[in-house]
């Protein structure tokens, strides 16, 4: 399941393994120098980032629910909000939980507050798309959106690969997770007498 590898990077992360911050800062260097070198594509991540906010899939997800009532499907649209609540409250408990700080740079791109184990940006997104993949099956490219949002996080300077790749493996985990409870819970309804 994808909770493994979100626990054992959780793990690298909360010891301090050597091997995970030695790629971790080499990456965000590498994107630190491209970010100064290239300013259009640093402008561009920059417009990525702010387009793809939790905040904007957090809106999206309303509207998907409100249409979902709307069409009867409300067991859905209960496992829609219920899916988008418990992956955001998680991710804020893992940040306090891990309490990492971001990259650190003298002349930065971009700066934010805040911590930064698993990215927030990317849970969202993960969780948003996957949702939406779950039930608007075939629109895969949507996928494209999640891992923008992570390199965006990435090349700006404000977080780890590591936190995005949390954000993005607990972003497909939650929805799975809650999908499979919630076909157990519909299960186990009783059937009504007539």
């Amino acid at each position: 399941m994808l909770l493994v590898p979100v626990a054992v990077l959780a793990a690298f992360v909360s010891t301090g393994w050597e091997p995970l911050r030695a790629f971790d800062r080499a990456v965000a260097d590498r994107m630190h120098e491209a970010a100064h070198a290239a300013p259009p594509l640093t402008t561009l991540m920059t417009w990525v980032t702010h387009l793809f906010q939790p905040n904007v899939f957090r809106v999206a997800a309303l509207i998907l629910v409100i249409w979902l009532v709307r069409r009867g499907e409300r067991w859905t649209a209960i496992w829609v909000a219920v899916t988008m609540i418990a992956g955001g409250v998680l991710g804020g408990l893992l940040k306090l939980l891990f309490c990492r700080a971001r990259p650190d740079f003298l002349d930065p791109v971009a700066s934010t507050v805040g911590y930064a184990f698993p990215s927030g940006h990317a849970l969202n997104s993960a969780l948003a798309v996957t949702i939406a993949l779950m039930i608007f099956q075939g629109w895969r490219a949507l996928w494209l959106i999640p891992v923008l949002t992570a390199l965006s996080r990435v090349y700006l300077g404000v977080h780890w690969t590591s936190d995005v790749i949390a954000g993005l493996l607990l972003g497909v985990a939650v929805p799975l997770l809650t999908a499979r409870i919630f076909a157990r819970t519909r299960a186990a309804e009783p059937v009504p007498q007539r």
